[in-house]
């Protein structure tokens, strides 16, 4: 499956957000990127501010286009406001959750534990990131890659916690206990844009 490998400090200057993890890069550069970074700014239309957003939103979970277009459709059939169906849906995914979990310290992170078979979702490995999860659905890393370094030093650092989310950092495994609530996701994603976007 394809997935951006350009350069990540660039796209988090862009949206002025470590969307990748935290950035030094926004620390000492406060402006975008590009030779004309530091100039004047123009005024973004409309069209701009919501593709801007959705940019923002793909690159933040990990999204190619094609498949950030499918969980929009999925999100806009599903009963609710499609705004946060489609959240709802970018949080459940499985590389999301082992994020949230703090079984990675990010998301690309999370995929690589995925696609490498050390991740089980009710007892049986799924290498599948983008895997949606329901309440009820047991997360565990794998008995032996238990004692990977990468994956002890996320649950070292890991100091947050999520509503939707029970987690045991002893026994490494998690469980969702419900779908996310609108006001409990952190992204700062501005939702209402992306559907105005794509009801073009």
């Amino acid at each position: 499956m394809a997935r951006y490998r350009g350069p990540k400090q660039k796209i988090a200057r862009r949206f002025k957000e470590p969307i990748f993890g935290p950035s030094k890069a926004l620390e000492r550069k406060l402006y975008p990127p590009g030779q004309h970074g530091q100039g004047r700014r123009s005024r973004e239309s409309e069209y701009a501010v919501q593709l801007k957003e959705k940019q923002k939103a793909r690159y933040t979970y990990g999204l190619q286009e094609r498949q950030f277009r499918n969980l929009f459709e999925k999100a806009s059939r599903k009963k609710g406001v499609t705004g946060e169906n489609l959240l709802k849906f970018l949080e459940a995914r499985l590389d999301n959750t082992i994020f949230r979990l703090g079984f990675a310290r990010t998301r690309r992170q999370a995929r690589q534990l995925v696609n490498h078979g050390h991740i089980m979702v009710n007892d049986r490995i799924v290498n599948i990131p983008s895997a949606q999860l329901r309440p009820g659905d047991t997360i565990a890393v794998r008995p032996r890659s238990r004692a990977m370094r990468p994956i002890m030093e996320s649950i070292a650092q890991n100091r947050r916690t999520f509503a939707w989310l029970e987690v045991d950092q002893a026994d490494l495994r998690g469980k969702m206990l419900d779908m996310p609530a609108r006001e409990d996701i952190p992204e700062n994603i501005r939702e209402q844009l992306i559907v105005e976007l794509y009801s073009k």
